[in-house]
């Protein structure tokens, strides 16, 4: 069985993956700025990405999230852990760790995502504007692999308290 502990290579990878998307954000907006034609341009080049090409990265990225929440998620019921969400408030002694597991779970689908965006943004737009390209990834694999785990652990410990069983 495979321990919480993840191998160095794996820290390195998911702090580089980490590292690269807060630096997108930061270069994005130091470059590009906040002012409201950046935040109407954002969301103009947000909706056209549905439509346009590579439109198959909305289902799926999202979709390689779901497998990795899933994975996690049964884990949590299995563990009894509580609700990813709520983990912070109820078990200080989890928290950090689960977030770090998260995090390490979804570092590779984030990293498709800000490659994927890169792609369509010199395709579609003759140009790169390092925010979107983090936030569309965030959007598209951070925030749907929390919540999918967070489904899963739920639905899973309920099961498993309705059957009466025992998680193993």
């Amino acid at each position: 069985m495979k321990t919480d502990a993840s191998s160095p290579k794996t820290s390195y990878f998911t702090w580089g993956v980490f590292g690269l998307t807060v630096a997108l954000l930061v270069v994005g907006i130091a470059r590009h700025g906040f002012s409201l034609d950046v935040q109407q341009r954002f969301w103009t080049d947000m909706f056209a990405r549905v439509g346009g090409p590579m439109t198959f990265r909305f289902f799926l990225q999202p979709t390689m999230a779901a497998i990795a929440a899933l994975h996690d998620g049964l884990k949590d019921a299995r563990q009894r852990h509580k609700a990813f969400f709520w983990a912070r408030w109820f078990d200080r002694t989890q928290q950090t760790g689960r977030l770090r597991e998260g995090i390490t779970s979804v570092s590779r689908v984030l990293l498709l995502g800000v490659c994927m965006d890169v792609i369509y943004q010199f395709k579609e737009q003759d140009a790169f504007y390092p925010a979107e390209a983090a936030v569309v990834a965030i959007l598209l694999a951070v925030v749907p692999y929390f919540v999918f785990r967070w489904i899963v652990e739920t639905v899973v410990r309920r099961w498993f308290s309705r059957r009466g069983g025992e998680a193993s």
